[in-house]
């Protein structure tokens, strides 16, 4: 095929999407959703939205979070669909279209640091997640995030016929490597969303009609239709194998290396959650804790170490227990040496076992404690999916965060390890 061929296909494929409510699957609830997981963002907060088509996030997000967005496609009819859509509404302040290249941000607009959310729903492929989580790190201001997208295998046996027609594109894995994929390129996992059916629909169902219009004989359209239908097919067929999943990130903090706990940290620990809470109490339960296999879980307790090789500022631990008869994990305790408080290693630590229990396939975690620290994590009161505590607390302080929400919530009476008293 030579370069005008290709050209040629690439224009009438695009002049399918031209108008079109979405570009790839997505709604604005699950925009607002992934905003949400992201938390407080800055006044005026700074976004680039990657991909961004004519601009469907980019204008919620400047509507809704008074962000100021820099868009970025290297198609420009969607940029003047964009420009055009901007003004309507009034944000033409607030959004600057830009055409390049998400695989080139090397020019004078993308300055390292400058963004506080880089936002990315369904184009992150064009490059490969694991290069969009490298490239697009150093655009982060400190406390930034960084939302992504991308397809992923929702079935551990995918059948040949959708490995074969994925594999042409790109190569999908399962949610847990990508979050694996992100925890190891230095991100923390604020929080995951898959898709549901409906964001599909409100792309496909308007491509569809799309399609049946078009007229085949426009230069380079019979392949654009025939590639689109066979999309449409797939998904109609082996739409159960296959998803979109969303990604809210962000950069571990550079100031607290964390890790997990070793069996050569059981003294400094105690130090720790002894000073950092005014009875001993709270340091005996993580002894006791330790001492019962039913309880503990390798691999959760994490610490975060004051400066590369330096000393424990900060310990989180998350136990086993239950809601009726189904596991959950219990989020305690949370303990700072005093000198290190409000400095964020505790939320550091905090964020390693969050991330650590999702790459174990945990789905629900709870947590009795302050309910202006915790919420920050993705903590909201348990009693909104009919979880409470066997005991008197306030509602507002008995906390769930569903950490897999593919997996069903369950309701009841916590029951807690019997190291807690409870």
């Amino acid at each position: 095929m030579t370069d005008n061929d290709h050209a040629v296909r690439y224009e009438a494929f695009f002049s399918l999407h031209h108008r079109l409510p979405r570009q790839s699957p997505g709604s604005d609830a699950t925009t607002r959703q992934l905003l949400e997981l992201v938390g407080p963002l800055p006044h005026r907060p700074r976004v680039l939205d990657l991909g961004c088509g004519p601009g469907r996030a980019a204008l919620l997000l400047a509507a809704e979070a008074g962000a100021e967005v820099t868009a970025v496609d290297l198609h420009e009819p969607f940029l003047d669909e964009l420009r055009e859509a901007a003004g309507a509404r009034g944000l033409g302040d607030r959004i600057r279209p830009v055409r390049a290249d998400m695989a080139d941000l090397s020019g004078p607009d993308f300055p390292d640091g400058s963004f506080d959310l880089v936002w990315a729903e369904g184009s992150a492929y064009i490059i490969g997640f694991d290069t969009a989580l490298r490239d697009w790190k150093r655009l982060l201001a400190p406390g930034g995030s960084l939302v992504v997208s991308g397809c992923v295998w929702t079935t551990d046996t995918p059948s040949a016929v959708a490995r074969a027609f994925w594999e042409r594109e790109a190569s999908l894995r399962p949610v847990a490597a990508d979050i694996a994929a992100a925890v190891t390129a230095g991100y923390h996992v604020l929080g995951v969303r898959v898709q549901p059916d409906s964001d599909w629909d409100e792309y496909y169902i308007p491509l569809a009609e799309r399609v049946e219009a078009a007229d085949a004989s426009a230069p380079g359209m019979e392949w654009a239709l025939a590639a689109t239908r066979e999309e449409l097919a797939m998904r109609r067929e082996h739409g159960t194998e296959y998803g979109y999943a969303c990604y809210a990130l962000r950069p571990a903090d550079p100031r607290w290396r964390t890790r997990p706990e070793t069996a050569a940290d059981g003294t400094a620990v105690h130090a720790v959650v002894a000073a950092a809470f005014p009875t001993p109490d709270e340091a005996r339960l993580v002894d006791e804790l330790r001492a019962d296999p039913a309880a503990w879980l390798p691999g959760l307790g994490h610490v975060a170490l004051d400066g590369p090789g330096g000393d424990i500022a900060a310990y989180a631990l998350l136990t086993g227990c239950r809601v009726g008869d189904t596991p959950a994990l219990a989020l305690a305790p949370v303990a700072t040496v005093p000198d290190r408080q409000r400095q964020g290693a505790g939320q550091a630590a905090v964020r390693a076992a969050l991330d650590a229990a999702r790459l174990r396939g945990e789905s629900l975690v709870l947590v009795l404690g302050h309910p202006e620290y915790y919420p920050r994590f993705g903590f909201v009161p348990a009693s909104r999916y009919g979880i409470r505590p066997g005991f008197d607390v306030p509602d507002e302080a008995m906390m769930a965060l569903v950490l897999d929400d593919s997996v069903p919530v369950p309701r009841g009476t916590i029951r807690y390890p019997a190291a807690f008293g409870v």
